[in-house]
């Protein structure tokens, strides 16, 4: 359907999001309702065929939990299960906007809004529904990244991304990856080295709008101070010394496409706020011009780092994080991904067996239980290295327990959840000792982290001989 066509309702309390949603709307489409009061839905919709409904999340409620948004969503979604609806909320609000999803909305609107950007969203629901001849509620028989039969994600390019597993919490993140890659949404993307951040920035950009437009990726833990404004803003010829002529910089690369910022929790404050500069912006201007440089740019960023805690202490911006983390993706250590070892296993082993000319090569049982016994601090990467040197080693048709190594450059003691001992009293004197660790030496901060008074550490203290 085209725009010009649709009729489309807007329900939310703020008379200036429908004063501004209004004014967009109304020359481009068909028939425009407004709505401040959400229980006047059921008589607009008895009365009306909508083809589209823009809902907010929020509304009597001063806390912004979401919840009346799910509510008045289920209510619409009883009475017309074929009308879109396009939930639209706050940056606080996007973990609850990725759930409206999962309940049936078709997508979701960050406030504030870029005007061309909604009219985009608007424009693409509408056509999409109008193709199938129904609405386009994504499922996973039909969804572009969601698993394939062995448990790998692949987008709908040809350029093809594996992500494979098959436990939940992959699922979960094959599940986002489908949702949130159509959108324009900046992602933050959190876990530990080598859990395969990378891939999933790859992945969403294959499963954007953007896919046919450049990926840029910078690696920001590799960048020096001074190589950090050059690098992604550019220069021109004479900006500075060897600066021999003019660079297009990574950010001005990317514009149409996705900039994706790996190692983006180790940048210095001063970093920080030239960044968040461009993203509040949309321009950048290279060193050495004054000239301003607009930018269309999808953001993704990742890091290994407690960024929420680097910005409780004043190390990361606050106002930064609500720039780059409209949507976050958590990916799961691989110790708590269960078969996925195996699973990952045996797709390395295919890959190894072919470069290395060793076809039939398979595990013993032995290997196998040594693969899911290990804690794999390196996650995937590690085991793919793991992987690839005991196919090399292999004398047999069978990879055997002693013919796997791991990785001497990791620690596995440093994310071990599971406790040296299982005895009550060593489990307590070992949390002490963290705690006392943590907040270095300060034993009211030791005792508020534990629960307890200071006096009844200190008894602790004394029954331990710590």
């Amino acid at each position: 359907m085209k725009l010009k066509n649709a009729k489309i309702l807007i329900v939310d309390d703020d008379p200036d999001v429908l004063l501004a949603m209004k004014m967009l709307l109304q020359p481009e489409v068909h028939q425009l309702t407004t709505e401040k009061n959400p229980e006047n839905l059921n008589a607009l919709i008895s009365r009306n065929k909508f083809d589209l409904i823009i809902l907010d999340m929020n509304f009597k409620s001063a806390l912004n939990t979401g919840n009346e948004g799910f509510f008045w969503l289920s209510k619409i979604r009883e009475q017309d299960k074929d009308v879109l609806v396009i939930m639209i909320t706050a940056y606080g609000d996007i973990d609850l906007a990725i759930r409206s999803l999962k309940e049936g909305a078709r997508d979701f609107v960050v406030k504030p809004w870029r005007n061309e950007k909604l009219i985009e969203v608007i424009s693409e629901a509408l056509d999409k529904q109008a193709s199938n001849g129904k609405s386009l509620n994504v499922s996973k028989s039909d969804s572009a990244s969601q698993p394939n039969k062995n448990g790998s994600a692949k987008t709908n390019t040809s350029n093809l991304i594996e992500l494979i597993g098959e436990s939940e919490a992959m699922q979960d993140v094959f599940y986002k990856i489908d949702k949130i890659g159509p959108t324009d949404a900046n992602v933050l993307i959190l876990g530990e080295n080598g859990t395969g951040k990378d891939l999933v920035a790859r992945a969403l950009h294959e499963r954007s709008l953007r896919n046919d437009k450049p990926y840029v990726a910078v690696d920001l833990g590799a960048l020096t101070e001074t190589l950090f404004e050059s690098e992604l803003f550019g220069h021109r010829k004479g900006a500075f010394t060897d600066a021999r002529e003019d660079r297009t910089g990574r950010i001005e690369a990317a514009s149409g496409g996705t900039l994706f910022l790996d190692e983006i929790g180790n940048i210095s404050l001063y970093q920080q706020a030239k960044l968040l500069s461009v993203l509040q912006n949309r321009h950048i201007v290279r060193l050495g011009t004054n000239q301003m440089i607009p930018v269309d740019i999808r953001l993704i960023c990742a890091t290994n780092v407690p960024i929420y805690e680097l910005a409780s202490e004043a190390r990361f911006r606050k106002d930064l994080i609500y720039r780059i983390n409209t949507v976050e993706i958590t990916l799961p250590p691989l110790r708590k991904r269960g078969n996925d070892i195996e699973l990952l296993a045996q797709h390395f082993l295919k890959i190894y067996s072919t470069k290395y000319n060793k076809s039939g090569l398979d595990f013993e049982p032995s290997a196998l239980l040594k693969l899911k016994q290990y804690n794999w601090p390196g996650n995937v990467r590690e085991l793919q290295h793991t992987i690839e040197r005991a196919v090399i080693m292999a004398g047999t048709a069978f990879i055997k327990a002693n013919e796997l190594s791991f990785s001497p450059i990791e620690h596995p003691e440093m994310t071990n959840d599971e406790p040296k001992t299982f005895q009550l009293h060593d489990i307590e004197k070992d949390t002490i000792l963290k705690a006392i660790e943590k907040h270095q030496g300060n034993i009211s901060k030791a005792a508020k982290e534990l629960g307890i008074t200071r006096t009844a550490l200190y008894r602790r203290l004394n029954k331990y001989d710590i």
